[in-house]
């Protein structure tokens, strides 16, 4: 039985899964290709977002369609790296076929390309792009980080001809072949808050798939939390079930992987029935994660979900035998939520009856609206479209910060981890300072945007492209608010004012626009030193003027004057000197002897009116009895 008992398994999982795909309805999410070059194939057309790499939600990208000439199917690493003449990023273009859609965006990639666009080899409608089943020699899915979408026949072969006209200089003025892949509209952002749902399971038996959420679990749930907790977000966990046809329902397939009577099945986790856990054992466990969300979301604190999650796999392993209620249950209680309540939610397993949860779980499962039905796992859905991609936290940060209303995302959609390092290349386009290095371009997970900056309390304005000037105070402190200055010798000028808030004006002594300064020759010019006893001598900023004989310049009235005096000059002026000494000589002896004196004895006389003397003998009288009493 136990040799047989992992086919047993696997046919039981796909007629449960058959009778869910019978009625299935798949959704396929797309993405736009606008070809803005050459002018006469100009047009959108849609792309299906492929299920791996990383799609570029809320952002564009603009590159060079290049259509290799041999491997064209991409299935074998290339020889070169592809690059545009133009410089701009490289979009591979591939034939569909002999090969995982996966591996030809990873050659694509080590090859030097931004993204991937892969073209059918048959009339239908798009379909998604899956990534293959963890195997060896599929190590690469991981690795893939540049987006990828299938766009149809039609198109692709009329974008092949035309970059390999290009490639065979054949094309009309050699004009690349330019599209602009555009996500803007894949992720709806309708309002200021997202809704997302994560489609998971309990087992963490199931190989890289269930490697794969748990690590995504781990690393996310801060942001969760943070997101969930500011009120920017609303998640909800979902367990995909299926159920047991009535005709199997007595049979020990059915028995060991379903709960209450055949009704909520999940596979067996080591597909094999002999040992190990059961299926049965995984729709508990789900089912009180199911619960515990309702209860802490009940409390107020639905983000509890997370920290039950990673706390359970780390302290209640299937790997380590502690798969168990008891395990389970201490989680619960470790984490303060109400275990009685959970317990009441659970219902009874072994019931021969519907349970609530999770039969809405079923409902749920089955595609709505934007959203199609929810067939594997795990499957991550932001207001209500199913996300393609890696499932890796940043990737899934940003594809949630693109379903905010543009301008009403969370702090932590700005944060360095969603940077798009579009301003590596060339400065994104914007304007940048040499000499300080400061720039307009800054990175967010929409792309690059060029707006002037504010550095050290100093604010720039202009429009971000090709012009940012400082303004406000303290902006010559940076470069000189932008302004022309020079340093020679020991001197510094600048045309930066502290006194004005905007604009570059010269200093005195040179003359031009602020910008470029150049010395004013004032002797040249006749701006100063005019005076007919005057020499001028131009310096840098300046000048010197010098008078004929024994004269003195004065600048201000642009003269000069005197520099010598009579001898009767002198004496009238030693004699002034020596009045003035004399009359302050006779005031101090005045004030000591005649004035001074007065004064005190009139001072003593208003004092004696007040105080009594020294011959009435007052300070020998006795203190009064009550006072020498309070200090004994």
């Amino acid at each position: 039985m136990a040799r047989r008992a992992p086919w047993l398994a696997g046919l039981v999982a796909v007629q449960l899964l058959l009778i869910v795909a019978v009625r299935g309805r798949f959704v396929v999410e797309k993405s736009s290709v606008r070809v803005l070059a050459p002018e006469h194939i100009r047009g959108h057309h849609d792309a299906a977002i492929g299920n791996f790499g990383v799609p570029d939600y809320g952002g564009t990208l603009t590159g060079v369609v290049i259509y290799p000439d041999k491997k064209s199917t991409g299935c074998v690493e290339f020889d070169t790296k592809f690059k545009a003449k133009s410089r701009r990023p490289v979009i591979l273009l591939l034939d569909r076929g002999e090969c995982f859609f996966a591996l030809k965006a990873w050659n694509a990639q080590r090859a030097g390309a931004a993204a991937v666009l892969i073209a059918d080899n048959v009339d239908e409608q798009l379909l998604t792009m899956d990534s293959p089943e963890a195997s060896p020699g599929t190590e690469y899915i991981d690795k893939i980080n540049i987006p990828s979408a299938l766009v149809n026949r039609a198109f692709g072969e009329s974008l092949k001809k035309m970059a390999q006209k290009v490639a065979a200089g054949d094309a009309s003025g050699g004009e690349e072949v330019i599209v602009k892949l555009d996500w803007r509209e894949s992720m709806p952002h309708p309002d200021e808050r997202v809704e997302y749902e994560l489609w998971t399971n309990s087992n963490d038996e199931c190989g890289a798939r269930c490697d794969e959420q748990m690590e995504f679990v781990r690393g996310f749930r801060g942001h969760a939390q943070l997101l969930e907790r500011g009120g920017y977000a609303r998640f909800t966990p979902h367990y995909i079930t299926w159920y047991c046809p009535e005709a199997f329902r007595l049979t020990q397939q059915c028995k060991s992987q379903c709960i209450n009577h055949g009704r909520y099945c999940a596979p067996d986790p080591e597909q094999d029935f002999g040992r190990g856990y059961d299926g049965k054992d995984v729709v508990v466990e789900n089912l009180r994660q199911l619960c515990v969300h309702r209860v802490a979301n009940e409390s107020g604190h639905p983000w509890t979900w997370w920290d039950y999650v990673m706390d359970y796999k780390i302290r209640c392993s299937m790997k380590e035998k502690k798969y168990t209620k008891t395990c389970a249950e201490d989680v619960v209680n470790a984490l303060g939520l109400d275990l009685k309540k959970v317990l009441e939610c659970m219902g009874d397993p072994e019931a021969d009856a519907e349970n609530a949860v999770l039969s809405k779980e079923q409902q749920d499962q089955i595609g709505s609206g934007s959203r199609g039905d929810v067939t594997i796992l795990p499957t991550l859905v932001i207001n209500n479209v199913q996300y393609r991609g890696k499932l890796e936290r940043t990737a899934v940060l940003k594809a949630m910060c693109a379903g905010f209303k543009e301008g009403t995302e969370p702090r932590v959609c700005l944060s360095p981890d969603m940077e798009t390092n579009q301003c590596l290349h060339r400065n994104g386009g914007c304007w940048r300072d040499e000499a300080t290095n400061v720039t307009a371009c800054r990175d967010t997970f929409r792309g690059r945007v060029c707006e002037c900056p504010s550095v050290n309390g100093v604010r720039y304005e202009g429009d971000g492209y090709t012009d940012c000037q400082a303004v406000g105070p303290g902006r010559c402190a940076l470069n000189h608010g932008g302004c022309w200055s020079e340093t020679r010798g020991q001197q510094t000028f600048s045309a930066c004012s502290e006194h004005a808030l905007t604009g570059c004006r010269c200093p005195p002594g040179f003359h031009g626009d602020g910008h470029k300064c150049e010395d004013l020759d004032e002797c040249r010019e006749k701006l100063a030193c005019t005076c007919p006893d005057c020499h001028c001598k131009n310096t840098w900023g300046n000048y010197e003027c010098k008078c004929k004989g024994n004269q003195l310049y004065i600048r201000g009235e642009d003269v000069c004057i005197a520099n010598s005096m009579s001898k009767l000059g002198w004496l009238i002026t030693l004699v002034a000197v020596a009045c003035v000494a004399g009359v302050g000589i006779a005031g101090y002896v005045f004030y000591k002897y005649r004035l001074r004196s007065y004064m005190d004895s009139e001072i003593m006389s208003i004092m004696s009116q007040y105080m009594p003397l020294d011959s009435q003998n007052n300070e020998n009288q006795p203190l009064r009895q009550h006072d020498s009493e309070a200090l004994r």
